[in-house]
């Protein structure tokens, strides 16, 4: 059985201490694909280190982060597109829209996020999409951009049905983690009435752990438990729904 992260912040600080065995575990686990989001340039060469130090395991991504979109976002954008042009990538991401952190901060958001979209569609890449209390505004954007060279994913998927339906229409997977797990999350609920073929598994990590591990640092081996619950869901077994979305996670990542 081979599970796939397709978004792992395993170059975080939070793991600065216990990052080879954290990593190790996951393995162990059959977690053996790592997707590694960019955040901004301060990141990279923990990411390429990542790369050197687990080769064939992981899988890296160049983009600026919504969050991090601050005045020196036009900097920011060219560390990207230098990056991008100098090496191979499996996506753009994570991109996209906060509103959670920075309203003030929408338009160069909006700015960022098109700019990176158009990147991807120039490099024949997917997106990886963070979208926070900023649905309709991406929705917008997805709009404006749709066609046969946007594709990619809607990371830690959080939405309603609708809006699950809606993103699949701009070619997106849906992003499930943690949040499937936890009792108020509510795609639980839904969750049946979309076909597996729209989903990849991902763990957000250090972030949004899953029941029983909610609130507590999240690291990769901890997607058995997102596995588990969709098992449960989809009344399937976890090799199946493990087989399925790593299929999902190389048709979207080209791989």
């Amino acid at each position: 059985m081979i599970i796939t992260d397709t978004h792992t912040h395993l170059y975080s600080e939070a793991f600065d201490e216990d990052r080879k065995e954290m990593i190790e575990r996951a393995i162990q686990s059959n977690v053996t694909r790592f997707f590694i989001p960019a955040i901004d340039s301060t990141y990279t060469e923990s990411m390429l280190q990542l790369e050197k130090d687990f080769p064939g395991h992981m899988f890296l991504m160049m983009g600026l982060h919504p969050t991090h979109v601050k005045e020196n976002f036009k900097e920011e954008l060219k560390h990207v597109e230098t990056m991008l042009n100098s090496r191979t990538f499996y996506a753009v991401g994570e991109i996209g829209i906060d509103l959670y952190w920075d309203i003030a901060t929408l338009q160069i958001q909006q700015e960022a996020f098109k700019h990176q979209i158009k990147l991807a569609k120039q490099h024949k890449l997917p997106i990886v999409i963070h979208s926070r209390e900023s649905f309709d505004e991406i929705f917008e954007i997805l709009e404006d951009e749709k066609g046969d060279d946007l594709f990619g994913i809607f990371h830690c998927f959080s939405g309603n049905l609708k809006q699950a339906q809606q993103a699949i229409s701009y070619q997106m997977k849906l992003g499930i983690g943690g949040v499937a797990t936890f009792k108020n999350g509510k795609i639980d609920q839904f969750l049946n009435q979309i076909d597996l073929k729209h989903m990849v598994l991902e763990t957000d990590a250090p972030y949004l752990a899953p029941a029983p591990f909610r609130g507590k640092r999240n690291e990769s081996s901890y997607l058995i438990k997102v596995l588990e619950k969709l098992s449960i869901i989809y009344n399937k077994p976890i090799e199946d729904i493990a087989a399925i979305t790593t299929q999902n996670s190389k048709d979207i990542f080209n791989i």
